[in-house]
């Protein structure tokens, strides 16, 4: 049984890791007036690379390298960097052309391509409550998209790129997603992240264009390291809140990112109207957006809800939380 206390602190944890997710790409969005996508994802790849080498030194907790002479680790692990980095690249690419909001929307589909091909590879089953919660996000999906759905298939104008850059960043994010639950068996979360962003912080420099953060003014520079310092802090309130709570609870809480992402947009552009624009959605947009935060919570957590067989099942837990 987890502690009452524990509980309160990796609810409280897990809602800080949903926050800073929901304000990360308004930050993105500014920071990409001067940087380019690449450049801006690499800078929070070194930046956060950084931080978890301060920490492991600290923690004297370095991995050993020995374990990836096996080949089907090594493969695992170039497959789990390449997938972060084309997800912080392509994230940021799409964060150019839509807005926060939409964004984040958009990235809730990883967790539908994560699962599916969870259960193909891994040879697992959906359950019913991952299927009804795909299906509900799917339709949200297309009732956030309502006014803009023909940009998607037709013209191609540049909302549409965004929203397929995003798509595909959610594909990238997956793969990483998949090869990272295996090698978690061997490695500690920390040291795994640390490999990863060495790997993505060494190949994407490159082709990037690091001198274009010298021609940054002073807020746009804060949002180009906010951007870095979000990583670390989301990733550390995330991996802190999962010791403390539930896993399953713990990403439940962590959907609600589109929600803080869309409070966050429409509240800058309150303050700062000519830094940041305001998010404008019909009443089915709103809808589709929560739609798609829950379809996104109840297949994390629907069958500690419902069961197909038994019914409800809120009233049976309520005394083993």
């Amino acid at each position: 049984m987890i502690k009452q206390q524990n509980v309160k602190l990796g609810f409280a944890l897990a809602m800080l890791t949903a926050v800073m997710w929901g304000i990360v790409p308004v930050a993105m969005k500014y920071a990409l007036v001067v940087v380019d996508p690449l450049t801006l994802a690499w800078s929070r790849l070194a930046i956060s690379a950084l931080g978890i080498t301060i920490w492991l030194a600290y923690k004297k907790q370095f991995p050993s390298l020995m374990m990836f002479k096996k080949r089907r680790r090594f493969i695992l692990l170039i497959i789990a960097g390449f997938g972060l980095l084309g997800n912080f690249a392509l994230f940021a690419s799409a964060v150019q052309y839509l807005s926060a909001t939409t964004a984040q929307v958009v990235g809730q589909t990883g967790i539908v391509i994560f699962m599916v091909s969870s259960a193909l590879i891994f040879k697992a089953r959906l359950r019913p409550t991952q299927i009804i919660g795909i299906l509900v996000l799917l339709i949200g999906l297309g009732l956030f998209f309502n006014k803009n759905i023909a940009d998607l298939f037709s013209n191609m104008s540049s909302y549409g790129i965004g929203v397929w850059l995003g798509l595909l960043a959610s594909v990238s994010w997956a793969c990483y997603a998949l090869a990272q639950k295996v090698l978690l068996r061997k490695l500690r979360a920390e040291q795994l992240l640390w490999l990863i962003y060495l790997i993505c912080t060494v190949f994407l420099m490159p082709f990037t264009s690091p001198s274009r953060i010298a021609n940054a003014d002073a807020t746009q520079l804060f949002a180009i390291i906010f951007c870095g310092l979000n990583t670390i802090i989301a990733y550390g309130a995330l991996v802190m809140a999962m010791e403390r709570w539930q896993a399953a609870q713990v990403s439940a809480i962590t959907t609600l990112t589109p929600l803080f992402a869309l409070v966050f947009s429409d509240l800058f552009a309150l303050i700062w109207p000519e830094k940041f624009a305001m998010q404008y959605l019909n009443i089915l947009g709103y809808i589709g957006a929560v739609s798609v935060v829950a379809g996104a919570m109840f297949a994390t957590i629907g069958h500690y809800i419902w069961h197909p067989r038994k019914g409800w099942l809120i009233n049976r837990n309520k005394g083993e939380e």
